[in-house]
């Protein structure tokens, strides 16, 4: 994996703040954060993907099953990445969207009405977490371990079992290298089998999730959208904001319903302009209530005209509606 060869100058092997200066004649590089990104002229063969992390993450090898011969680009948050690819640092990314067991990931949805990056396809992948710990070292002699949040909740079970302490941290791979580097047997962490290899870690357990049927969806996002066809299953990914008035969610739904397109998931987040809107009540006085913007993924390209008439529809009533991109299917997990 090379990172951030595309970049002008060299970046620092640690984590750093939005705020802070890179300096120039380090010889090591980091994760991009916002700050760092620049344009760059750079043309390389290879299409260049950002991933929220480090080497040996789950969205790394997400982008890798996307792009086997890409160059990987890690950077240090999820909007760090879509900078990336708006900036023209690298040409997509690859990031995660729904988790089977955790559910939706919330901050990329927000990500989308900030940003004007296209979905231009879906990465499905099975999480394998592996207990890691330095070599030599028996699971049972350890006292902490480190993870994502949601890694450790995915592994509740064996943690209760071995009695240790939970530690959450960033991400997983970041995980895995903080025990590399702290070298305390005493400590271990939960990430990939390709994070052990990485950093010289020891895989103690596989597959240690409490469950098996543990999927990661990851989207792909580009500045371009691409020319949706009919070929092979396509989805088509939207959010729109609605009129008041009753049944009007029902009649958003029902417009797809008429013309048989199946949704696939709908996703409801609070409008940040305008949160909260005032209803007359009773004599008591007045009624808040959230506004809401609606995130719906749909089984259907956009070269249909059922698609088409579907979005038409929908129009009519909608106060607000955006297609965030039209991709293929991916039903290989």
């Amino acid at each position: 994996m090379l990172m951030l060869v595309l970049l002008a100058r060299p970046l620092l092997s640690h984590p750093v703040e939005i705020d802070d200066d890179v300096d120039g004649e380090d010889e090591e590089m980091e994760p991009l954060s916002a700050a760092d990104l620049s344009a760059s002229q750079d043309d390389n063969i290879k299409v260049r993907v950002a991933y929220q992390g480090i080497a040996g993450a789950y969205s790394e090898a997400a982008a890798l099953k996307a792009y086997p011969t890409c160059e990987t680009v890690p950077c240090e948050h999820f909007e760090a990445a879509f900078k990336a690819v708006e900036l023209w640092l690298v040409d997509k990314a690859v990031l995660p969207i729904e988790n089977s067991v955790g559910g939706s990931i919330h901050r990329n949805y927000d990500l989308f009405l900030q940003h004007r990056l296209h979905i231009v396809g879906e990465v499905q992948m099975a999480v394998n977490h592996c207990l890691l710990g330095l070599p030599g070292v028996q699971k049972e002699e350890l006292k902490r371990v480190l993870s994502h949040p949601q890694a450790l909740s995915h592994c509740a079970m064996i943690l209760s079992e071995l009695g240790v302490v939970k530690v959450s941290t960033d991400d997983t791979a970041g995980a895995a290298q903080t025990v590399a580097i702290c070298g305390i047997r005493e400590t271990g962490a939960i990430a990939s089998a390709r994070a052990a290899e990485i950093y010289g870690l020891e895989m103690l357990a596989e597959k240690i999730q409490d469950d098996d049927d543990n999927i990661t969806r990851f989207l792909i996002l580009a500045r371009e959208p691409i020319i949706p066809g009919t070929d092979r299953p396509h989805k088509t990914s939207i959010v729109f904001s609605l009129e008041e008035g009753p049944g009007v969610l029902f009649k958003a739904l029902a417009v797809f319903a008429l013309r048989g397109i199946n949704l696939s998931k709908i996703e409801s987040r609070p409008q940040k302009n305008r949160p909260l809107r005032v209803v007359d009540g009773s004599n008591k006085g007045s009624a808040k209530y959230f506004d809401y913007l609606f995130y719906i993924d749909f089984e259907a390209s956009m070269a249909e005209p059922r698609a088409q008439n579907a979005l038409g529809h929908l129009q009519e009533f909608a106060r607000f509606l955006r297609v965030l991109g039209c991709y293929p299917m991916d039903t290989a997990v």
